[in-house]
């Protein structure tokens, strides 16, 4: 009955998915990953207390926020239900309005956290990748010979786009040609630079500007090597894309402007 009642107050805006024991919960839990777990202290086998401590110490689901419901309201019992990792708590009889409210405010918190960690990993990528190219690189093509140096800058290439590519958005990818510009912003932008798509030349050329330099403007300035790989991320991903186009170099903050411009053009 307490399901039935709860799926009746939730089935108009969420997908709800049941179990009656708490092997059964956990179970589900791990093949479904619910945004959200309502779970009742009292159920067989298991008790909700159990279930919650169980699944808060999985790291694969200890973020999901838990909704303890209870019928239960002694000061030991909520206590208890803290000390297995609860998010929130509902009294029965439950009230429609008090649960939708704070299912919705804990979903907020749950994509505000989700929000935070994802720029704490873009941050790390982006301190990862200017570690790398900025400080390693530079130092190593001076012990190269000339054949090499090529190598290694392709290499490096490949690395920074392989590991930021999944980070973007590529729903352009199906848009055609005109859309590679903002693929190559979307991609450098990663970095931490702010390049953005500039005159459109009938569908022929485009421009990419930036006032921020993706490896930091002292450090391009003291490797100039370091805007040779700009230019080779765009045409890197323009031959991911299958595109007959050409990248020029017209000025770089590596080279002491006042900002990074690439001209992509489309051949004949």
């Amino acid at each position: 009955m307490n399901i039935e009642l709860l799926r009746a107050y939730l089935e108009d805006r969420y997908s709800v998915i049941a179990a009656t024991n708490g092997h059964e919960a956990i179970e589900k839990v791990r093949n479904e990953i619910p945004d959200i777990i309502l779970l009742d202290v009292m159920m067989p086998e298991m008790n909700g207390y159990q279930v919650c401590e169980h699944l808060k110490n999985d790291p694969e689901t200890q973020f999901i926020p838990i909704v303890m419901v209870t019928a239960l309201s002694g000061r030991n019992d909520w206590i208890t239900g803290i000390e297995a990792g609860a998010d929130e708590f509902l009294t029965k009889p439950v009230n429609k309005l008090e649960l939708l409210t704070r299912i919705n405010s804990l979903l907020r918190l749950k994509d505000l956290h989700f929000d935070l960690l994802a720029e704490k990993n873009k941050l790390e990528l982006q301190n990862r990748i200017r570690s790398v190219l900025t400080q390693i690189i530079p130092a190593l093509l001076k012990t190269l010979p000339p054949e090499q140096k090529n190598i290694v800058i392709h290499q490096m290439i490949d690395m920074v786009v392989e590991a930021i590519f999944e980070n973007v958005n590529t729903e352009s990818d199906i848009l055609g040609y005109e859309c590679i510009g903002e693929l190559c912003c979307q991609i450098i932008n990663q970095l931490g630079s702010n390049f953005e798509v500039e005159n459109m030349d009938e569908g022929k050329s485009f421009t990419i500007k930036g006032d921020t330099c993706p490896w930091g403007k002292e450090e391009a300035r003291s490797n100039p090597i370091l805007c040779t790989l700009s230019r080779g991320i765009f045409s890197r991903i323009i031959h991911m894309r299958e595109e007959d186009m050409e990248v020029d170099v017209l000025e770089t903050m590596g080279n002491g402007d006042e900002h990074c411009l690439f001209e992509l053009t489309k051949l004949d």
